[in-house]
């Protein structure tokens, strides 16, 4: 059964409003909460007001953290990049230089630093493993740099309690770069391990593979530069 308009809906008069309980009614728009209240203060105090209202509703804005300091290693007499003076070539099988290690500067190692191992490193030369040139184990985290010379065998020139691995010369010190006559130039890689423990923990005749080991198990961060050398 469909039901019919009763008969008042239909007879009554054009333009008269529906007395229909279910009849739609246009309700009246009324203002935002806030814009009523704004619109009844005083101009000074509507606008503190509509200031702080947008405030609140503006989305967060996250702090941004400042940037942590950049960890880097340089030498006053090397350029990244550049070739190794005379003063860090070695003195013997067929080499000429002063074989003496170059002055180091470092700054900004990371958060928890508690000591520092320092490698000399020539990944080209043709053995299969590399050479290592210098390792240098437990530098205190205090420290910023090294003299020329620290690297010399008599260790007069080393930090307390720092010592020096075995290089692949068989020294406790540092060698040289010699590369073979016509190799291209090899590459010397410095580079400086920031670790989270005081002292390494390995013997003092460690080969520079375990040291190595060690030093990348501890290891917070590192910074590095390349000098190439070639003859």
């Amino acid at each position: 059964m469909i039901p019919t308009p009763s008969a008042h809906l239909l007879n009554r008069p054009a333009g008269q409003p529906s007395a229909h309980p279910f009849a739609c009614r246009a309700v009246p728009r009324q203002a935002p909460v806030q814009g009523r209240i704004l619109a009844r203060l005083p101009g000074a105090a509507a606008l503190t007001l509509g200031v702080a209202l947008a405030l609140l509703a503006a989305p967060a804005r996250a702090q941004t953290p400042a940037p942590a300091p950049t960890f880097r290693l340089t030498s006053p007499t090397i350029a990244d990049g550049g070739s190794l003076p005379k003063a860090q070539v070695f003195q013997g099988f067929g080499c000429e230089g002063g074989d003496q290690s170059p002055a180091l500067v470092w700054s900004g190692a990371p958060a928890g630093t508690r000591s520092f191992v320092l490698t000399v490193y020539d990944p080209d030369a043709p053995t299969g493993s590399g050479w290592w040139h210098w390792v240098l184990a437990d530098l205190s985290a205090d420290l910023g740099g090294l003299p020329a010379g620290a690297g010399a065998a008599s260790a007069q020139g080393l930090p307390a309690g720092a010592w020096q691995g075995r290089n692949d010369y068989g020294r406790h010190a540092f060698g040289g770069a010699c590369p073979p006559p016509g190799d291209r130039p090899h590459r010397y890689v410095f580079t400086l391990h920031a670790l989270k423990v005081e002292r390494l923990g390995v013997p003092a005749d460690a080969s520079a593979a375990l040291i190595g080991y060690m030093t990348r198990a501890h290891s917070l961060g590192q910074a590095a530069f390349t000098a190439t050398y070639g003859r």
